[in-house]
């Protein structure tokens, strides 16, 4: 009885040694995490706060460059390019600030930037080369914004510059947004350089009918016509002696925005004219001979 006893009393004693054991593992643990929750997590309750407040202050920033470049006399072709730079530039500061209130280390933070930039990078990397493009764009100023340019088989006026796309307005209101890669890899008509168009407006008269009068006429219409452009002059000239009848070329003169309305407009204006005038269509003609 007695050595049961006493194997019972160290088996007690045992489990009792064993249980206060895991029970201070337990403790111990458990203060372990309340130490860290309470160490870094004010810290990322007040990176989280300082982010909101920081992306905050960053878009009232923004708002206030805005206003700033609408005001000055920063040319439009920069503007949206060197806002979405400073914007970008001001949100990896903020990053960079909340990085070091939470206790990440900034060369940490730095090596990590750049092993996500690096990766970033290979995915994007057609990206990349769009936004390489924008800026060879506006350093080279091929063309700026309000220009009339024609690339890619798509015509418009530039509306924006930005750092991956070109965006363009056509005569169709159409918004063409094209990357800047494929700008910079093909060819580039800018229709603006000059200040002006010429709008050539062929057309026709039979065979036998008075050519000067009829080029006489033409240019009456050109000249009366408000958004023709009296410099560089507007001219009529004989292009062509078709099958039919004389080709004679209207060389009228505008700017880039009244192109389409002098091209439509003008043309209506002389088909009429010479209608009017007796001035008939060339129609197909042939001569037949009789042999005896």
């Amino acid at each position: 009885m007695q050595i049961l006893e006493k194997v019972e009393n160290s088996t007690i004693s045992t489990t009792t040694e064993a249980g206060q054991t895991i029970m201070g593992s337990l403790n111990g643990f458990f203060n372990s995490i309340q130490e860290g929750v309470g160490q870094y997590g004010l810290k990322i309750v007040g990176g989280i706060i300082a982010l909101i407040i920081g992306l905050w202050i960053v878009k009232i920033l923004m708002r206030a460059i805005k206003k700033t470049f609408d005001k000055s006399n920063l040319d439009h072709t920069l503007r949206p390019f060197l806002v979405t730079l400073v914007g970008f530039l001001l949100k990896v500061l903020l990053f960079i600030s909340i990085a070091g209130i939470v206790g990440i280390p900034t060369t940490t933070f730095a090596a990590l930037l750049a092993a996500v930039g690096l990766a970033i990078g290979g995915a994007f990397n057609g990206s990349l080369g769009h936004m390489a493009a924008g800026v060879m764009l506006l350093v080279f100023r091929p063309f700026k914004v309000g220009d009339l340019i024609e690339t890619g088989g798509k015509l418009g006026f530039v509306k924006e510059i930005s750092v991956f796309v070109t965006v363009l307005e056509t005569f169709q209101n159409k918004t063409e947004i094209i990357p800047n890669g494929a700008i910079t890899s093909g060819t580039i008509t800018n229709l603006t350089t000059i200040g002006n168009l010429r709008v050539d407006m062929p057309f026709a008269i039979q065979y036998g009918t008075d050519i000067e009068k009829a080029k006489q006429l033409v240019l009456e219409v050109i000249k009366s016509d408000q958004k023709v452009l009296n410099h560089p002059a507007p001219r009529v000239a004989v292009n062509n002696l078709g099958a039919n009848g004389v080709e004679l070329l209207a060389l009228p003169y505008a700017t880039c925005e009244n192109y389409w309305d002098v091209y439509w407009d003008t043309r209506q204006k002389i088909v009429e004219a010479l209608g009017k005038a007796n001035y008939d269509a060339p129609l197909p003609q042939r001569i037949v001979t009789m042999k005896s």
